[in-house]
């Protein structure tokens, strides 16, 4: 396993036009991240990870401080994994120009996170144009719990770029609840609340499935969750395919965000 703290060096030193997949991180990888490196494996020659906390796609300076960093115990986890290449930018590396840490996205697409975080997902945006211009990578690996980050990725960037997006499905525990860094952040008995969510969520999918006149029930559900979490922040259903409201029993999505605290937590079924 090779680290490198500058992509300069890191383009100078791998073939990034050969078989290499990418998977981008954040750090403080969990079996979600461990799942995207592993489908990475199997399918491309090399794999490249990047740990960077993107300060762009973040709301406030707090929370972008507060964000689990773990960076000795993630590189052991890659090195066990057997990656072949790990990133780890600086900020001023990867960003040269304030320019460069955001690109717009349509007002019709400020829905759902991007309605209550506005400015995240051109955050996230900005630093994953950043990487595909210099990263040239074949493939590129994404999890579906974030759903929607993945469809803006690909509207926006999509054809820019010679990287084929690649998307994994959610990991979780056997118990429903999704892998997420933000996990870290919960107490042992707010993790079993947010199984509870989980759960009536999925459930709640079940039904709709069965019976699409269950739609109808959201609001119930809604207020279900609230008694559970400190808030909800939305709960929705969408077309799985363009994130409009025009579904049916065969395109529908449920989307969830809600709050233990101070802790934001995101979901899809």
């Amino acid at each position: 396993m090779i680290i490198f703290k500058s992509i300069n060096k890191l383009k100078k030193k791998v073939n990034i036009k050969a078989n290499v997949g990418f998977v981008p991180t954040m750090g403080s990888l969990h079996k979600g991240h461990i799942s995207l490196i592993q489908s990475s494996k199997k399918k491309c020659t090399k794999t490249l990870v990047s740990i960077f906390v993107n300060p762009s796609q973040f709301n406030k300076s707090t929370d972008f401080r507060k964000y689990p960093r773990n960076l000795n115990k993630d590189l052991k986890i890659l090195k066990k994994l057997k990656v072949d290449y790990v990133l780890i930018p600086s900020i001023k590396e990867v960003y040269k120009t304030k320019k460069q840490m955001r690109i717009k996205i349509n007002n019709e697409d400020k829905i759902l996170c991007s309605k209550y975080r506005p400015g995240h997902f051109e955050g996230v945006l900005g630093v994953i144009s950043v990487f595909l211009e210099n990263i040239k990578a074949k493939y590129m690996f994404l999890g579906n719990k974030d759903f929607q980050q993945i469809f803006l990725i690909k509207k926006y960037l999509g054809n820019k770029f010679i990287t084929k997006i690649i998307d994994c499905k959610t990991i979780r525990l056997k118990n429903l609840l999704a892998y997420s860094s933000r996990n870290n952040l919960l107490s042992k008995k707010n993790i079993k609340y947010g199984i509870l969510i989980s759960k009536i969520i999925k459930k709640f999918h079940y039904q709709i499935s069965k019976d699409f006149s269950k739609i109808k029930d959201i609001e119930n559900i809604k207020n279900k969750i609230s008694g559970i979490c400190s808030r909800v922040e939305y709960l929705e259903i969408r077309n799985k395919n363009n994130l409009k409201k025009n579904i049916n029993k065969n395109n529908f999505k449920i989307f969830v965000a809600y709050y233990f605290g101070n802790v934001r937590l995101i979901d899809n079924f």
